[in-house]
């Protein structure tokens, strides 16, 4: 490391005494962009605190590597230029000497092009990922904020992170919005835009961006917000945080998750919020004073409620109530209210978790638009899980009733270039034409399988069977799957492989599933179709591009 980035400005080390161990303190004068911390998995975690004078600017738990660092990790400084500050730590203080500012991030010059880096799906720069927040469209930007530990790639200092999109596709990474307080961790949440400035933290012309959040403490969970005036760069906790305190009515600290939209019927606001075993709903006109009323079991965490055509016919529309696990009911729903006309389903499995969909969509684009956090280990990364390609949900008529459908958006065609098309070819024909892509670390496939001597099928990738479908149990992966035409021995998929997660869509999105991709194993059979004398109807070859500069 050049000496010209070290930490040359230490101007004191004393001890003190913190939480019972010996916490190192030195101050440090911010002249760059980046504080650069060396991480270590062996660590064991200590609390690092950053203080201007007498008072505490942030504080989080870190394995502060003591010898060689694992990777590196970071802390945005920008706000700090110019300022001294003293960082106190209350573990292993030898890796306080290995910390360095910098106008980059350590690895700068290696980001985004990683070994396991997917490649066209979001990941974010360093450190832990788990549930999409706060997703909204706003004057031509797509917000993703997210769970997110900055500082390690496990889970831990749930703050806020943020990142932008002019497509849903390609995705800047913002500095994190929302951070751990006196109140507790900032766990997941939604955001509006409060046009009608009903809060009144509107000032001027900008309306206000208005994020719910929940905090969590070690006694319970609470409702609070916050609120940005400049389109969710900076933000402002509401200074009568928590807005509702729930964990007595429910005899439960599980009260989270807060979902939050504008009804226009009733011009209120309305709150989803899992409580204990279930959904519930609150009201407000000026989102601070809530009142609940009503309450759907059967749901855990994470919840959505929206209403989508049938067919695209919006007289015949219904409303959607979801959980975190991907289970939905059909219903109506008066604005206090959520009946619904029949039990759960659901249309999509595997790796996904917690999925949300966008607000404030433009009224030019209606689409519902969902993207779901995929529970995918990136191996030996200084990142760890990602999100899933964003998808359209629409409500289709079936011979079971009405049923959800997940496809993945128009805007993510921009991404493959199709290197070939074949119809009727036998398994050994389609292999042949399947080595286009064998030595790819992304690609996509588009096939329609045909089985008439076989009772099931697929297609395998050096020997992880990515599509199994067995037609006698009516098995695709081992989940139930019922084509529309229950006789049919066909099937349509459509999948996405990145460097390491495999999506399917299979019927044109009637179901979907998601998969951790697994190291290529010394299996020589490479990318294959797999079945007894099966016919690959149709067959479409993609190679993918990469979503990152």
């Amino acid at each position: 490391m050049k000496s010209a980035v070290k930490l040359t400005v230490l101007i004191g080390v004393i001890l003190c005494s913190a939480h019972g161990l010996q916490a190192q303190s030195r101050s440090l004068t911010i002249t760059n962009r980046y504080l650069n911390l060396p991480v270590s998995q062996a660590q064991s975690r200590g609390t690092m605190q950053f203080s201007l004078g007498d008072k505490p600017e942030r504080s989080f738990k870190i394995r502060l590597a003591a010898d060689k660092p694992d990777y590196w990790v970071f802390c945005d400084m920008k706000t700090l230029q110019g300022k001294t500050i003293t960082i106190r730590y209350d573990g292993n203080p030898e890796g306080l000497g290995k910390l360095y500012q910098a106008d980059q991030i350590a690895g700068q010059d290696s980001l985004y092009s990683e070994k396991n880096r997917p490649q066209y799906h979001f990941s974010t720069r360093r450190g832990w990922i788990n549930d999409p927040n706060g997703m909204i469209f706003y004057e031509g930007e797509y917000h993703l904020f997210y769970q997110h530990n900055p500082y390690e790639r496990e889970w831990e200092n749930m703050s806020w992170g943020h990142a932008v999109s002019k497509d849903m596709i390609h995705w800047d990474e913002l500095p994190t919005a929302l951070s751990p307080d006196s109140l507790g961790t900032m766990f997941s949440g939604s955001t509006v835009i409060d046009y009608e400035n009903t809060a009144g933290f509107n000032q001027g012309k900008e309306p206000a961006m208005v994020a719910f959040f929940t905090v969590d403490n070690p006694e319970k969970q609470i409702q609070c917000i916050a609120y940005s005036l400049d389109k969710g760069r900076t933000w402002t906790k509401y200074a009568k945080n928590p807005l509702i305190d729930s964990k007595a009515k429910w005899n439960s600290k599980d009260t989270r998750d807060p979902r939050v939209f504008w009804y226009q019927p009733g011009r209120h606001w309305v709150m989803v919020l899992n409580e204990r075993d279930g959904h519930s709903i609150y009201t407000s006109k000026n989102l601070k004073e809530w009142t609940y009323q009503s309450h759907v079991t059967g749901f855990w965490e994470c919840p959505d409620l929206f209403e989508l055509p049938v067919d695209g016919d919006k007289s015949k529309s219904k409303w959607v109530m979801y959980g975190a696990s991907t289970t939905y009911m059909l219903g109506s729903f008066d604005g206090k209210t959520f009946t619904p006309e029949s039990g759960k389903h659901s249309y999509t499995t595997g790796s996904i978790y917690a999925a949300q969909t966008f607000a404030n969509m433009p009224q030019s684009d209606p689409r519902r638009i969902q993207i779901g956090w995929g529970r995918i280990q990136q191996p030996g990364m200084p990142f760890n899980n990602m999100m899933l390609l964003p998808t359209e949900l629409q409500l289709r008529n079936t011979k079971n009733g009405v049923r959800l459908r997940s496809v993945p958006i128009k805007e993510t065609e921009q991404l493959f270039n199709r290197v070939g098309q074949w119809a009727s070819l036998s398994d050994t024909e389609a292999n042949a034409k399947l080595t286009t892509l064998q030595s790819l670390d992304r690609f996509r496939i588009k096939a329609t399988l045909k089985l008439s001597h076989a009772t099931s099928a697929g297609l395998s990738l050096f020997g992880q069977r990515i599509l199994d479908y067995d037609l006698n149990a009516n098995l695709v992966n081992g989940v139930f799957y019922s084509p529309e035409d229950m006789t049919s021995t066909e099937l349509s998929v459509d999948i996405y492989v990145d460097r390491t997660s495999v999506e399917v869509f299979v019927d044109g999105g009637r179901y979907s599933y998601s998969m951790e991709r697994k190291p290529v194993s010394t299996s020589k059979e490479g990318l294959r179709f797999w079945g007894n004398r099966i016919e690959v109807k149709n067959l479409e070859l993609y190679t993918a591009k990469s979503i990152w500069k």
